[in-house]
């Protein structure tokens, strides 16, 4: 009984998310009610207010879930021979990951100009990026926040600006102009 009950919120709750998208994709979040995103997910109000208080608990529930599918994505990052190759590889799991879900990114990102994704796209990449620093073992020469902050800001920009411009560029564009860009390796203080 409660694998059964477990399931269906799991469904309702997907249900709820891919309502929200879809209606984000026709109209700015603001503009959105609980009782639209019911209608539409043939969900009663009830039902959605025994998971979420409102519209923002819910995008901001389903920004954690999109947090967490990146940050798995950015962990099969194992390329830590050089700092150019953790770079080249981090960017290019970030492109996968957002072709994999470029639905539901516009819809957050473009079409609403919200600043919650953003900001989870940066948060998400700051924590790896420092996380990444931690593995090389380097003599001295630039503190490893100044890297982070650094490549965070090349890597964010990159990618968001690929993600917003309707993949201006292609993925193996992107990397092949990132890797000219990005030095071979760089020396780096813990």
């Amino acid at each position: 009984m409660n694998k059964k009950t477990d399931l269906r919120v799991i469904k309702t709750k997907n249900n709820l998310y891919q309502t929200l998208i879809e209606l984000m994709s026709d109209m700015p979040f603001e503009e959105i009610k609980v009782s639209d995103i019911c209608d539409k997910a043939l969900v009663n109000r009830s039902t959605f207010y025994s998971h979420y208080s409102d519209k923002y608990e819910l995008l901001s529930s389903y920004i954690d879930t999109l947090k967490d599918s990146l940050e798995k994505e950015l962990e099969k990052n194992t390329s830590i021979k050089n700092t150019k190759e953790y770079y080249l590889e981090m960017i290019s799991l970030f492109l996968d990951h957002v072709s994999e879900k470029r639905e539901i990114y516009i819809a957050i990102g473009k079409a609403n100009k919200n600043g919650i994704m953003m900001d989870m796209i940066y948060d998400t990449f700051k924590k790896e990026i420092i996380e990444g620093i931690d593995k090389f073992d380097k003599k001295v020469q630039i503190p490893s926040n100044f890297v982070a902050t650094f490549y965070l800001g090349a890597v964010f920009s990159a990618g968001t600006e690929w993600m917003l411009n309707d993949s201006k560029y292609t993925k193996e564009e992107m990397i092949h102009y990132l890797d000219i860009l990005i030095p071979d390796d760089l020396e780096i203080s813990k």
